[in-house]
């Protein structure tokens, strides 16, 4: 099946548009007509050079569509069924997927092609990678099955699409993997589409106090729209002696969602005692944290998010009918479409702060 995708080639340079083709489905694949698909920092990273990927590839990983086929052996989604795609893939067999950890898969190559199969997307006879697995920069993609879940036809695609990635992580992270407590104090720097799922984490989780970090004052303003109960842009003082000053001693949960190592040191000191710092975004490859070690007689403790922590299969409907009830704003974060030959604005605009989510949409 021949596709347009927009294909990395080179850090720092343009996504080219490209005609590419997709292989038919293996036994336990399915293929997917792209509908929406979320852009996302990490892509940006990678076209930055921050993140390493296989070139050349297709980025886009916060993709949702309808199912135009499937292998023999899928049993989970059938043709026209909608569906949202996540990177979390898992073998199912590995001590960390029966211990109920799917998103720590150590099996991933399970969920792939081998060596000796015809690989999934070619340009004539170039291979072109999918971006962790999923490649949703491209008007189909064709999929593991345990990399997608079905939805109800009655839920916006555009509006799913970003559960497949920042809203896993974001409301996972506070959900899942910090397990934020009610009536607890929550700092959550960078208020992006990430960071903006995290502040909404929080408040579904009953948090009394949520302070939203940013250097954009619209930014800070739109977290107040998603549950943030206050707001401090760094340019206007130090953010660890205001937040400390805020929560009356520091913060009980501070949850670092931008990718930047320093904010990551700012979210441990602006603890409480046996507060919890969380890092969700991605620190480029090569970076390092210091932290004074002080800090650790007071019992705090700093943890990774791995997308949200999630199972996907079960945590992607739960998300969806909160939104159902209004209690997990998607339609907000959504700010602006744009088709595929335009992923360059989208990335303009996102690296402005002008934007919480641009969805790409295809015909």
């Amino acid at each position: 099946m021949k596709v347009k995708a927009a294909v990395f080639r080179e850090a720092h340079q343009p996504l080219s548009i490209e005609d590419v083709n997709l292989a038919e489905p293996g036994p336990e694949e399915v293929l997917v007509k792209t509908v929406a698909c979320g852009v996302c920092h990490s892509d940006l990273h990678v076209l930055d050079g921050g993140i390493a990927s296989p070139r050349p590839a297709i980025l886009g990983h916060e993709p949702a569509g309808i199912v135009l086929s499937v292998g023999a052996r899928v049993r989970n989604v059938a043709p026209g069924d909608h569906v949202i795609a996540c990177t979390s893939l898992f073998c199912g067999a590995c001590a960390q997927c029966v211990q109920g950890r799917p998103h720590l898969c150590i099996d991933r190559g399970a969920c792939q092609r081998h060596a000796d199969e015809a690989p999934r997307i070619m340009r004539g006879a170039e291979t072109i990678h999918a971006f962790v697995d999923l490649g949703g920069f491209a008007e189909a993609m064709l999929l593991h099955h345990r990399a997608v879940v079905k939805i109800d036809k009655d839920i916006p695609l555009d509006r799913a699409a970003l559960v497949g990635c920042a809203v896993t992580t974001g409301v996972g992270a506070a959900l899942n993997t910090a397990q934020v407590t009610p009536g607890s104090s929550v700092v959550v720097f960078g208020a992006g589409g990430v960071g903006i799922s995290v502040i909404q984490g929080a408040r579904i989780a009953g948090a009394r106090q949520i302070i939203a970090v940013d250097l954009l004052d619209q930014k800070l303003a739109n977290a107040r729209r998603f549950g943030a109960t206050d707001t401090i842009n760094p340019a206007n003082g130090d953010a660890v002696k205001l937040i400390k000053k805020m929560t009356n001693g520091g913060a009980d949960y501070a949850f670092e969602a931008v990718g930047v190592a320093k904010l990551l040191e700012q979210a441990f000191y602006c603890l409480a005692p046996r507060g919890t710092a969380v890092l969700v975004g991605a620190i480029p490859q090569g970076q390092t944290v210091s932290l004074n070690p002080g800090h650790f007689f007071q019992e705090k403790r700093i943890m990774g998010c791995m997308m949200g922590s999630n199972r996907f299969t079960v945590d992607a409907p739960r998300y969806l009918e909160l939104y159902r009830q209004g209690r997990l704003d998607l339609d907000g974060m959504v700010t602006r479409h744009e088709k595929l030959d335009r992923i360059g604005e989208a990335f303009r605009a996102m690296t402005a702060g002008e934007v919480t989510r641009t969805v790409l949409t295809f015909d």
